[in-house]
């Protein structure tokens, strides 16, 4: 049986997929000790005829499923099911594992206390580097994280961090803890279903911190997450702000058990406010006019934001059925 279990979700980035299959055949761990899953949710390009490439051209364990309900928590759980191994590794298809990322992560779960391990998420630029992007790079445990294009570095040892330091595209979990904790809410969906978004693995993560289950950095877990030219724009920085104004209000709802008369008139969020400042706590020195357009940039991601919120939340006050969706005990079995 395999120890470690690699589960990738995908849906329409054959190419992308390609890559993190490639990088996962040149681990140091023997492919002995582990088995590769590729979860496709759907899609429409050659993503079942690359897996099938791979599976009869590489010496690797690796299988393909199709998993037809839509969202990223439907592709994680499916993995987890199919999975043989208690140690289960998620990533994204976009990412380029290094050679060390699962040998390091089998030594990190030979301690039994362990219940959650991430590492390193460093970019692979794909495009220029804008002037503006220090403003949104932010100090994190001795490290620096860039959120909204999931990428940290918390340094060179290894040390135990908060749960949600951990971010999904390398995120490595016990099943028995998975199950325990009910699983992962929705993520990413497509545009047409977006409002069925929620918090992805942030619930998971608060339960991990709650229970005092032990989350450990280690930095040669090592992921490199490939940034196209089109996420390094303020077109893409507002996008994903209003997604991430959806999720606040899902896990908001979900904190109230109802959609109440204070949430509905709560049209702000203190966690992105407090979010904005840790922005501008790593923002280097601006000349005056570059300065105005940083806050410009600002200015526009947080009205981008608040407009994802308020669309999520005018969507669950005018459907019952959506609000009953958001306040479901676990996603499981969608």
């Amino acid at each position: 049986m395999p120890e470690i279990t690699v589960i990738i979700p995908t849906l329409n980035r054959a190419d992308y997929l390609k890559t993190a299959l490639e990088s996962l055949r040149e681990q140091t761990l023997s492919n002995s000790h582990f088995e590769v899953i590729v979860v496709d949710n759907g899609s429409q390009d050659n993503t079942l005829e690359v897996t099938e490439h791979f599976i009869r051209n590489n010496n690797i364990n690796l299988r393909y499923v199709l998993e037809k309900n839509y969202g990223l928590h439907n592709g994680r759980h499916r993995g987890a099911v199919e999975a043989k191994s208690e140690i289960l590794s998620y990533i994204d298809d976009d990412v380029i594992v290094t050679k060390a990322w699962l040998q390091s992560i089998k030594e990190a779960f030979s301690d039994g206390d362990v219940s959650l391990v991430g590492g390193k998420i460093l970019p692979h630029w794909e495009g220029d580097i804008p002037h503006w992007l220090n403003s949104f790079k932010y100090d994190v445990d001795g490290g620096w994280a860039i959120g909204y294009l999931s990428l940290l570095d918390l340094g060179d040892r290894v040390k135990r961090i908060p749960a949600h330091y951990v971010y999904g595209c390398n995120f490595s979990i016990r099943k028995s803890i998975l199950y325990e904790c009910g699983g992962f809410n929705p993520d990413g969906m497509p545009q047409e279903l977006i409002k069925y978004r929620g918090n992805g693995e942030s619930a998971l993560s608060e339960q991990i911190m709650n229970k005092n289950n032990i989350s450990l950095y280690v930095p040669s877990a090592a992921v490199f997450h490939r940034i196209p030219e089109m996420r390094l724009t303020i077109e893409y920085f507002c996008r994903r702000a209003y997604n991430q104004g959806i999720s606040d209000s899902f896990s908001e709802i979900r904190k109230a058990g109802a959609l109440t008369k204070q949430e509905k008139e709560n049209r702000d969020s203190s966690s992105f406010i407090n979010r904005l400042k840790q922005l501008l706590t790593f923002s280097p020195v601006f000349s005056e006019e570059a300065e105005i357009e940083k806050n410009n940039i600002q200015k526009q991601v947080r009205e981008a934001y608040q407009k994802g919120k308020a669309y999520h939340r005018s969507q669950v006050e005018k459907d019952p059925h959506l609000l009953k969706y958001v306040l479901k005990d676990n996603y499981f079995k969608d």
